[in-house]
């Protein structure tokens, strides 16, 4: 079980992401979002995470320019495509940058886990998100779930992680009906959008760490 908790921005959340034994610290760098850092925010956090947690870079659509200036910053150890990014994108950065990629995928029906299915040899990793709305201005932390049985009984090539309206109350839940290898949560660890509640944060570990196993 892998357990991500992607948004941080400050010391003391990263610290309790890390205490309570989560495996991924996610850093968005999408200006639109209440979870932005800058490079400076993100060079000091991944000083605190070097040798304790997986740090991922979250972007959407990033230029190479962009990207190289995070990698320089956080020396990430994932880098997350959360945007429109096409199998040759994917493939382009990952070579580029050297290290994996995790790519994203909205889901709302059962055509998009056909489209996802058709690009998910590409990605070293895979995000299983909700489909935002056509007017959203995030691609993702919008607190909003899928139906999880359109993920019954499905086999995936690569590792991959559930994201998508997450919170301690429901992880339980959603871990038994899609057998889920790993989880991803933002805005349901949080008191408002972009500050996250470390109670939440502890809550939310234990709770898909002693989910019954299917």
């Amino acid at each position: 079980m892998k357990i991500k908790i992607c948004g941080l921005k400050t010391s003391a959340a990263l610290d309790t992401c890390i205490t309570c034994g989560a495996d991924m610290a996610g850093f968005v760098f999408f200006a639109k979002s209440p979870r932005f850092v800058d490079l400076q925010q993100a060079q000091a956090l991944a000083r605190q995470a070097t040798g304790r947690i997986e740090t991922v870079a979250l972007v959407v659509d990033a230029s190479d320019e962009t990207l190289a200036d995070i990698v320089a910053s956080l020396n990430p150890d994932v880098l997350q495509l959360h945007g429109a990014e096409t199998p040759a994108r994917v493939a382009e950065i990952r070579t580029r940058f050297g290290r994996p990629v995790m790519k994203a995928f909205g889901i709302a029906t059962a055509s998009d886990i056909t489209h996802m299915l058709q690009q998910a040899d590409v990605p070293d990793r895979l995000l299983l998100d909700a489909k935002p709305s056509a007017d959203a201005i995030l691609p993702g932390g919008n607190g909003l779930c899928f139906d999880w049985h359109l993920l019954e009984a499905l086999q995936l090539p690569k590792p991959w992680l559930l994201s998508g309206g997450l919170n301690p109350d429901n992880v339980a839940e959603a871990l038994r009906l899609t057998r889920a290898p790993g989880v991803d949560v933002s805005s349901g660890v949080e008191s408002r959008p972009g500050e996250k509640d470390l109670a939440r944060i502890a809550a939310f570990v234990a709770a898909a760490r002693n989910a019954p196993l299917p």
